[in-house]
């Protein structure tokens, strides 16, 4: 069932349809990790009266766009277009999801891309180190795994599972928004205000420091450190004050890893924090990377840091810094029709009703730094660490590791 919603934007020449699908990698089973990406690739490469060619060649010739991303949790098509061309190209996207070929000639071309994908993400240390983080922090769990899947799953996945999995993905709850009233869709304004979740009970056991912690080996001389837990679903009352914290450390030049790592000490190459919305518990971690020289060094910084948001409370000033520039964020954000549609339309497939504004400004007013500190001892008091470097360096951070945490 696909259920219609429109956003009443301010005029814009041109109008953009997204359909969210509940259900993207989290749903992908045993053995068969990826599948739903293969699935979501090859739902656009053609649908009822048209091919792969003819289906491409249609909507370049309106200038328009078709774009799909699967999540750990969703599925995200959408087609933008000026708004003169908006109802030629719309019902495309209804064709795409409930009528598409499925080809199986279309299907080996996507399964060969996904496996390049994978291998090419394996190059880049930095995701080596960031699924070693996941896999220790969820486990079993759908969100330890990346989107993509992985090569020995993917190369096994054969066109008849597609064809499975695809009776599955028909019966998945699908929404669409607009910024076009022609949808004939339900005004987000007039939908009923939902009080948040309370307190998300987490979903792993009391660890010790060695199982919290894994390390990969790369021959550069680079060292890359992450460090953080899984936390709420975006549906907690939780969330907005995570997103202060959040704002504290890596929103801007005044933030807390620039000011300590960049400003004071000039040993970061990147760094910041990774906090993405999910329907379960989202993962929050800070990221570094720096030279092997000074690994050991940044690892004593973080530690200080952490050992901070542990026990000492934001000051009033930091906490109302930190408020103005969270708001900032969501204004800039709120700038693109794109992001705004995926934004609500992710958050309706979560239950959750979109607020004004206004509403969210309040709420983010209400938050003390007494909140914050209650969740950095709830959700952080036994971190996981993940590291991708030389193994002599790894092996000196993990013994300031069990010391410390």
């Amino acid at each position: 069932m696909l259920k219609k919603y429109f956003l009443n934007n301010k005029k814009r020449n041109f109008s953009t349809a997204s359909i969210w699908i509940k259900g993207g990698s989290d749903l992908d089973s045993v053995g068969k990790k990826g599948i739903n990406k293969i699935l979501s690739s090859l739902l656009t490469r053609g649908c009822e009266g048209f091919n792969n060619f003819t289906l491409s060649e249609y909507i370049e010739s309106y200038g328009a766009e078709l774009n799909q991303e699967v999540f750990e949790d969703g599925i995200s098509i959408s087609i933008k277009s000026l708004n003169e061309h908006f109802t030629k190209l719309c019902p495309l996207l209804e064709l795409i999801i409930n009528q598409p070929t499925l080809l199986e000639i279309e299907f080996q071309k996507v399964k060969k891309s996904s496996i390049n994908s994978i291998k090419k993400d394996k190059e880049n240390p930095f995701n080596i180190c960031f699924d070693n983080w996941r896999r220790i922090v969820y486990s079993n769990h759908p969100y330890a795994f990346n989107t993509n899947g992985n090569v020995n799953d993917v190369t096994k996945i054969t066109y008849e599972d597609v064809l499975l999995e695809f009776k599955n993905f028909k019966s998945r709850n699908k929404y669409l928004i607009s910024n076009n009233l022609e949808i004939n869709g339900v005004s987000i304004e007039t939908l009923e205000k939902k009080p948040l979740e309370g307190k998300s009970r987490t979903i792993k056991p009391d660890l010790s420091p060695n199982d919290r912690f894994d390390f990969k080996t790369n021959n550069s001389n680079q060292t890359i450190i992450m460090m953080g837990d899984q936390t709420c679903s975006r549906r907690s009352s939780e969330y907005l004050p995570l997103k202060v914290l959040e704002s504290y450390l890596s929103y801007g030049m005044s933030a807390a890893l620039f000011k300590l790592f960049r400003e004071k000490h000039g040993i970061t190459y990147d760094l910041g924090v990774y906090y993405p919305i999910r329907n379960g518990n989202a993962p929050f971690l800070i990221y570094l990377s720096v030279s092997n020289k000074q690994a050991l060094f940044a690892f004593e910084l973080l530690s200080i840091l952490w050992r901070n948001l542990l026990f000492k409370p934001l000051t009033d000033g930091e906490i109302f810094l930190a408020k103005e520039k969270l708001k900032g964020s969501f204004l800039l954000g709120n700038q693109s029709v794109d992001e705004i549609l995926q934004n609500k339309i992710q958050l309706i497939s979560y239950g959750i009703s979109p607020i004004s504004e206004i509403d969210l400004n309040s709420q983010i007013e209400e938050i003390s730094s007494l909140d914050i500190l209650k969740l950095t001892n709830r959700y952080f008091s036994k971190p996981f660490l993940s590291i991708s470097g030389n193994e002599k360096i790894c092996l000196e951070i993990s013994k300031s590791w069990k010391k410390n945490f």
